[in-house]
């Protein structure tokens, strides 16, 4: 992913919060035979406090990715969607302002993972679960019955569990940072509405972003 110094993102926290709310990423690997992508599920190692994640495969997956043995590009897709033109108004001009794009966050990690052992991929397979099983109205546990502990411990055997530190991030937040915030505001107002291009989660980012974007630039006019 090229990166524009504009729409860098960098924050850890940042980071964290990324792969926390979009916990379903790309598993790109270069093998013999080519690229190779799979998609899973994954979560922030809770034991840490940096950007290392926890996950697993299924079988013959960790085969295919040579999981261990060669790096791994972990992809986390964020909010992302179409930008008008049509929405700049008056406030723009110029041939930019004519030309459509894309907003999105997104971080690229890469590093080579460690290969989890049998109880550690137990306890992520756990904490899996029960992430998502904890919204439910009446939460199902991997131990909950009928997945009796013979029945997880065939399910373990079928997947290989990793923790991956990354050695290099790129991450990108590109959400109209480079526009007036009259043009922002409506382009939030656009994504927030049921019109042509509805998108309220990446409005809610935007907004976000822009808030942070006002709160840092009055601190740095009062020292």
């Amino acid at each position: 992913m090229r990166q524009n110094p504009s729409f860098a993102m960098t924050d850890v926290g940042e980071l964290r919060r990324l792969v926390e709310r979009n916990p379903w990423v790309t598993l790109v690997s270069q093998t013999d035979e080519g690229l190779v992508a799979s998609h899973y599920a994954v979560m922030l190692d809770p034991t840490r406090d940096d950007l290392t994640i926890v996950g697993h495969v299924g079988k013959p997956d960790d085969l295919i990715h040579g999981l261990g043995e060669r790096e791994l590009l972990v992809i986390v897709q964020g909010p992302h969607g179409y930008i008008s033109p049509s929405w700049y108004g008056s406030a723009s001009s110029g041939p930019v302002a004519s030309v459509p794009t894309w907003n999105f966050v997104s971080a690229h990690l890469s590093g080579t993972p460690e290969l989890l052992t049998t109880d550690e991929n137990l306890r992520v397979l756990e904490a899996l679960v029960d992430r998502f099983e904890s919204r439910m109205p009446e939460p199902r546990g991997m131990w909950a019955a009928p997945n009796d502990p013979a029945f997880v411990e065939r399910l373990e055997r079928g997947t290989v569990g990793f923790r991956l530190t990354p050695t290099r991030v790129v991450a990108k937040r590109k959400l109209s940072q480079n526009r007036s915030g009259e043009v922002v505001e409506t382009i939030i107002a656009e994504l927030s509405a049921d019109g042509a291009h509805p998108n309220p989660t990446l409005a809610a980012e935007m907004r976000r972003a822009r808030d942070a974007q006002v709160a840092a630039a009055a601190e740095g006019a009062h020292p």
